[in-house]
């Protein structure tokens, strides 16, 4: 009688400490209210890109809460070496820098020094007076007067009427050696790219379509000439310090070239090395580029820049704070706040359905038309070679994917991915 309740207590001890390990072992696996056994379901998923040479690699960088809750590298920085990728190696995140650019002209009007409504002639006088290209019935075109200003709103939200040279006018833009958005390899400063571009015909009227293209190249020409500094010394002094982004650059460093990831195109079944450095094809440059080799004289604010994903995700993060990150405020919340609505109204944007545009980023204006896991006011963009990001404010989500691919052939990682973050939310 005694050894049987003894034998039962001890079974219901044996019970409790049981389900105690087992609530403790599953409470381990969920940080900030996210899975880890689901999110590492992306592993297997990156894995089988790499394994069917879809992929050469990448990295993937996601924060909930401002709690970096995964950071995994995938495949090789080179696949001929065999040269695995880490989390620390660098992309060139092309249009990613559109983000920082537009940061950096939101730190000028909160420094008193511009607004965004100004037409851009008050700092680049070329700009007073533009054009635009529109065909005739003879297979050419017309230059017409534009209709008003420009603004730097206008660029912001790429409502210019300013592409990257492919539009009406495009024989005008391929005469004058300014087409497609790689600027790496001039040999002159921005200023100097951006003033030939005033010159030319546009591809719309100012404020009548969202039209992407040189908006945030000329924007960095506005920094330039508003602050006194380049803009390599402006991001390195207000935002990549402050920051602590230490491995974001327009030019590699020659000791840290070694990180830089290979760029590879999938135009097939498989992956091939893309060309060094490069050359037009498309309308977008593939190849490797002049990050390291080149002239080293153009800042291009709309596609130059090379980063890490925690390097940019700091960046993001600082957003995501309202303008703070360690103690180092880059913007007011209210200015972030006015950055992240949809100031295009219905215009098309370059996104699919459901989506906005504000001041530097592609907005989520409709989560069930834009059909993909998401939440309403989410804002991010890409880059051409592949990578994207997104801010996801409802979530309290950080997410940074960099790979090195162009073209991409049509690949659907970027949206198994969305998918695999938002299903590891367990809260």
């Amino acid at each position: 009688m005694i050894l049987t309740s003894l034998n039962t207590q001890f079974r219901t001890i044996f019970v409790v400490f049981t389900l105690l390990l087992t609530t403790t072992t599953a409470n381990s696996q969920v940080t900030e209210g996210m899975s880890h056994e689901r999110l590492n379901r992306i592993d297997a998923t990156m894995q089988e890109y790499v394994d069917n040479e879809k992929l050469s690699g990448a990295v993937l960088y996601v924060t909930r809460n401002g709690k970096e809750i995964y950071h995994s590298a995938f495949g090789y920085r080179d696949v001929a070496a065999n040269d695995p990728m880490e989390n620390s190696d660098m992309f060139r995140i092309a249009s990613q820098s559109k983000a920082i650019t537009s940061v950096a002209i939101m730190m000028l009007q909160e420094q008193g020094k511009l607004l965004i409504g100004d037409p851009v002639s008050k700092y680049l006088p070329e700009y007073m007076k533009t054009t635009v290209a529109v065909r005739n019935n003879i297979g050419g075109f017309d230059v017409v007067a534009a209709n008003q200003p420009i603004t730097i709103r206008d660029l912001l939200t790429h409502t210019a009427g300013i592409d990257y040279g492919f539009g009406a006018g495009m024989t005008a833009w391929r005469d004058a050696n300014i087409q497609g958005w790689y600027f790496a390899d001039r040999d002159e400063p921005i200023r100097e790219t951006v003033r030939r571009i005033a010159s030319l015909p546009q591809a719309a009227q100012p404020g009548e379509a969202y039209v992407y293209g040189y908006n945030t190249d000329i924007l960095g020409a506005v920094v330039e000439v508003v602050s006194g500094k380049s803009l390599d010394e402006f991001f390195r002094e207000y935002i990549f310090t402050p920051l602590a982004m230490n491995d974001t650059y327009f030019y590699v460093p020659e000791d840290k070239r070694n990180r830089v990831a290979t760029v590879y195109s999938l135009k097939g079944d498989s992956i091939t090395l893309a060309d060094n450095p490069g050359m037009l094809e498309g309308g977008s440059h593939v190849g490797q580029g002049h990050y390291m080799d080149g002239p080293r004289k153009s800042y291009s604010g709309g596609a130059g820049l090379v980063s890490t994903a925690r390097d940019y995700g700091r960046f993001l993060q600082m957003l995501l704070n309202g303008g703070t990150l360690d103690g180092n405020r880059i913007l007011s919340r209210t200015t972030i706040n006015l950055m992240v609505q949809n100031h295009i109204g219905d215009l098309t944007v370059f996104g699919g359905s459901g989506s906005g545009f504000g001041l530097g980023f592609l907005i989520t204006t409709d989560v069930g038309a834009y059909g993909q896991p998401s939440s309403e006011g989410n804002y991010g963009w890409g880059g051409a070679y592949h990578s994207t990001y997104w801010v996801d404010p409802v979530e309290n989500l950080v997410i940074v994917y960099l790979t090195q691919l162009i073209p991409a052939g049509g690949l659907d990682d970027q949206a198994k991915i969305r998918a695999l973050i938002y299903q590891a939310i367990v809260d």
